[in-house]
């Protein structure tokens, strides 16, 4: 099959949206497929660009808040891009922005089968921009336009958790929505089986982790507010890895918690790459996941993929909830009261705790990139076949 992937900026870093695009192409081209990549170009002047390269647009105003984000967005060139429908069997379409609206044009001129993925929630775009845009109403009106001008023109839609499979049903996508997780590459475990010597030692700091996006909806707060309510507050050490807009902020309210005793060590903060993450995580007494907003969340699956055992937010527009194996490993999103006591029942009993975090390993089998390749590949065959009866 010839694959054409439609998405702003593939190469975009600190961005999951870009990496799970990434990945994917990756994955399907292991598997045989032929597929090329219609985006924004790659910032890395030394990296690879895309196959059909498209230049960047810049907003007036608010590319700031846009590229601080992790996000790029990308300029039209429709002859491009009918160059690039041509050659393609099926196009799969990554966000519902323009590019992705001209390109539907060009395809039904064309009669080319779409198919696309939800990967991210209006909310995450309007929670970047302060109070008054965090209204439900304007949320539900982004939605309704995104289904109208770009998911009901696709024939199937990768909906990659059960929570967002089901908010599009609760909007009427009249697409078909398949529940296929954006996957995790095969990466081995390197905790050990057993704890280490000193994983009782009464003096030994907590090493609690938080992975991810330094923004307000991936709530870095809750985390830092609950650690005045746990009893255990004085042995965590707080450990944060990820940069973003909200990155001075965070730092400064984590900061504020050793000055005033109310943690016992400095929290620390890292951006690191892809073996530092597996490291830090391996190490962890536990990983932290307070996202409210979230489609999947590859930083919590990387981590979990270590045998760090979760604590994860759950919320009506967050679907890492999916990777717990207990309830016992969920609190109430935006709730640090609730979440310190999650913290404080897990540190309260180690044993537990370490066969837990590879009991949530074990669990990550059925998110692997090799069934997420295999049922993506189905959908891009049905969507050809189907296309040919029309």
């Amino acid at each position: 099959m010839k694959i054409l992937f439609v998405v702003n900026n593939y190469y975009a870093t600190g961005n999951g949206l870009s990496a799970s695009a990434r990945r994917t192409v990756e994955y399907l081209k292991k598997a045989g497929q032929d597929v090329r990549v219609l985006s924004g170009p790659n910032h890395n002047q030394d990296g690879p660009q895309p196959d059909y390269l498209l230049e960047d647009y810049k907003f007036p105003l608010v590319d700031f808040l846009i590229t601080g984000n992790g996000y790029h967005f990308a300029q039209s060139n429709l002859p491009l891009m009918e160059e690039a429908a041509k050659w393609a069997d099926v196009i799969h379409l990554e966000e519902p922005f323009v590019i992705q609206d001209r390109m539907i044009k060009i395809c039904e001129r064309l009669g080319k089968p779409i198919t696309g993925t939800y990967h991210l929630h209006p909310e995450n775009i309007t929670m970047a921009y302060g109070p008054a845009l965090r209204w439900k109403g304007l949320n539900r009106r982004i939605l309704r336009s995104w289904r109208d001008l770009t998911f009901n023109h696709c024939s199937y839609v990768q909906c990659p958790t059960q929570n967002v499979q089901d908010r599009l049903r609760r909007y009427h996508f009249t697409s078909q929505l398949l529940h296929i997780s954006n996957g995790i590459i095969p990466d081995k475990c390197i905790r050990p089986l057993t704890p280490p010597e000193d994983y009782l030692d009464p003096s030994r700091p907590f090493k609690v982790v938080c992975i991810g996006r330094l923004s307000v909806e991936k709530d870095q707060y809750t985390l830092l507010e609950a650690m005045k309510y746990s009893k255990y507050a004085k042995r965590i050490q707080l450990q944060f890895a990820g940069t973003g807009l909200k990155e001075d902020d965070i730092k400064k309210k984590a900061h504020k918690l050793y000055e005033d005793g109310i943690v016992g060590y400095d929290p620390q903060f890292f951006f690191l790459d892809r073996d530092g993450l597996r490291e830090l995580a391996a190490n962890s007494d536990m990983c932290i996941h307070c996202a409210f907003i979230e489609v999947e969340g590859l930083s919590i699956m990387e981590a979990i993929q270590q045998a760090a055992m979760p604590i994860i937010a759950e919320g009506p527009v967050t679907g890492t909830s999916q990777f717990v194996v207990s309830r016992k490993n969920l609190f109430p999103a935006k709730n640090p009261e609730a979440l310190a006591h999650r913290i404080d029942y897990w540190l309260n009993r180690p044993q537990e705790r370490w066969e837990s975090g590879f009991a949530h390993a074990a669990r990550l089998d059925k998110f692997s990139m090799e069934k997420t390749i295999r049922r993506l590949t189905e959908m891009f065959e049905k969507a050809i076949e189907q296309n040919k009866g029309k």
